[in-house]
């Protein structure tokens, strides 16, 4: 075996293979978790802290731009496609490296910590300027636990579908 072939299965063994299965797993746990999501934001979250989720607003925060429809389409395809593929060629593969005796979900909802402070930490924060975690508001909790919710979702379809 020469060094090409060894890199090879090394990434093999370490990433699922970039098939048409797994890109419709990962925009299957998309749809699925971002409609957890979606539900958790619009719905659910109003009833809690007396308004909605609006990523929309963050998005226009930190491009700088208008549109609120764009806005929503950009956080609807970062949702859908971009976040399933971090948790699938990212997160799990680092959690099955490093950390092979933690359970599919507590590496689903760690994935979805994760996203949380993406959003409120470096996106809020260092590209828009917004307190760190929007000052840990009831708003800032709500978002949390849409996140982790999303996390969780993505997992499972991942771990349903992959297993």
């Amino acid at each position: 075996m020469n060094a090409l072939e060894i890199n090879q299965r090394t990434l093999s063994l370490a990433f699922p293979p970039l098939t048409l299965a797994t890109l419709l797993t990962a925009v299957g746990a998309g749809i699925l978790a971002d409609g957890t999501w979606e539900f958790w934001a619009r719905v659910i979250t109003p009833l809690w802290v007396g308004g909605p989720l609006q990523p929309a607003a963050l998005v226009q925060s930190v491009f700088g731009f208008q549109s609120w429809p764009l806005a929503e389409l950009i956080h609807l395809v970062v949702g859908v496609v971009f976040y399933p593929l971090g948790y699938l060629f990212i997160a799990k593969p680092i959690a099955d490296r490093f950390l092979p005796f933690l359970p599919w979900y507590l590496v689903a909802l760690g994935y979805g910590v994760g996203l949380w402070v993406f959003a409120l930490y470096i996106m809020a924060h260092v590209f828009a300027g917004l307190p760190p975690f929007l000052g840990f508001v009831p708003l800032a909790w709500a978002s949390l636990i849409g996140h982790m919710a999303f996390g969780f979702i993505t997992g499972l379809v991942v771990r349903l579908r992959m297993g």
